[in-house]
């Protein structure tokens, strides 16, 4: 979990009230809900084939307000909604991050669902008055209507706090929901989240929209098969974290301060989050061949990048930086494995201690390259 991450779930836990109640929370919105949706639809009988399209049009309808309300005030202050965009853009997406995606204990609910009372408006002003309306016209149609519309609001809230569960819940691995869950993972990202997947629980109207973004998980990220070799190193560097980790994560530079890095095919500057390149190496006296993609870009704060490459192995780099008055503390990760019995062996008896030693000579021309291309571009802290 990222320090910034972690620090801002403790102060927003510390400012829970003691008196609340999660369990009492998640009861009161799914029983009222329930409530509602049967006493709209209590009033339906003897449905006709025509009648019955109310439901997949107000669903529709309700998808597209959802992803509307999403995108346009979820992350865009608007003065009449900047309570909603300080709780969703500024507390959610600060206690959610990629790679914490996960809810620790039922009291981290208060982030994830909707005030209690919502729904109770929802219910109120929006599908009461909708349903007054229709009824004068078809009664059938009005119950349909106004119950999917409290039935849209449940299932929003529902599958939002699946799409947080712990990775080890059984319901997380369920189709639709892991799917969902990715999505909305993918969504969490600094550099997706005014641009990309708002729908929660059926992604059409992103898909309608050109919004919709897919990125599947790696299957190497599984690292519970064998054990994962890690280095880290950490050096300090005259600049502020924006610029360093600007240079550092400019993989076209590489080969110019790590031993390792022979040559780089991919495009010029910082590379966000889905960006690929192709990287000829030289690690541990071997050749070889790596395939990346970023996972993770954060501007001043974290970068990470995932390869596959010969010999199956497979790697997990990651960058963060932190400010410390003048300088940045740099801390570079590298986590990697190998698939194949003999390189395992190789790596435990060889391999890895050629690459500490390369791993801590980069970080030292790092430092020197990176100083003198801030200095030369004129970069202050």
């Amino acid at each position: 979990m990222r320090q910034t991450t972690e620090a801002f779930r403790h102060r927003y836990r510390a400012a829970i009230s003691p008196l609340y109640n999660p369990w009492l929370h998640g009861a009161f919105v799914l029983s009222f809900g329930i409530v509602a949706i049967a006493l709209f639809w209590s009033r339906v009988h003897q449905v006709t084939a025509l009648e019955w399209l109310a439901v997949p049009l107000t669903l529709l309808l309700f998808n597209v307000g959802v992803y509307g309300v999403h995108r346009h005030l979820g992350h865009h202050k608007k003065g009449f909604a900047r309570l909603f965009y300080a709780r969703h853009a500024g507390d959610h997406h600060s206690f959610f991050a990629p790679g914490s995606m996960a809810y620790d204990s039922a009291r981290d609910w208060r982030v994830i669902l909707f005030p209690a009372w919502l729904i109770v408006v929802h219910t109120l002003l929006i599908s009461l008055p909708i349903w007054w309306l229709l009824q004068l016209v078809d009664r059938n149609v009005a119950g349909l209507v106004g119950g999917c519309l409290v039935l849209g609001y449940l299932a929003y809230e529902v599958f939002h706090a699946c799409e947080h569960l712990p990775p080890t819940h059984p319901v997380a691995h369920w189709p639709w929901i892991r799917q969902m869950r990715r999505l909305h993972e993918l969504h969490h990202r600094r550099e997706l989240m005014q641009e990309r997947n708002f729908n929660i629980v059926f992604p059409l109207t992103d898909y309608l929209f050109g919004t919709l973004y897919w990125e599947p998980e790696p299957d190497f990220t599984d690292t519970t098969r064998m054990p994962m070799t890690r280095m880290q190193h950490q050096i300090s560097i005259a600049g502020n974290p924006i610029a360093v980790l600007t240079y550092a994560s400019t993989v076209t530079c590489w080969p110019q301060w790590h031993p390792s890095s022979l040559r780089i095919e991919g495009p010029q500057g910082a590379l966000h989050a889905g960006a690929h390149f192709e990287e000829d190496i030289r690690a541990g006296g071997r050749d070889g061949h790596l395939s990346w993609v970023v996972s993770e870009y954060l501007p001043g704060r974290r970068w990470s990048a995932r390869a596959q490459g010969d010999n199956g192995l497979s790697l997990l780099l990651t960058y963060e930086c932190v400010a410390e008055g003048d300088t940045t503390r740099f801390v570079r990760t590298l986590d990697y494995q190998f698939t194949g019995l003999a390189m395992q062996v190789a790596n435990r008896l060889l391999l890895k201690r050629r690459i500490e030693r390369e791993s801590a000579a980069s970080m030292l021309a790092l430092r020197e390259m990176a100083e003198k291309h801030l200095t030369s571009a004129g970069v202050t802290v």
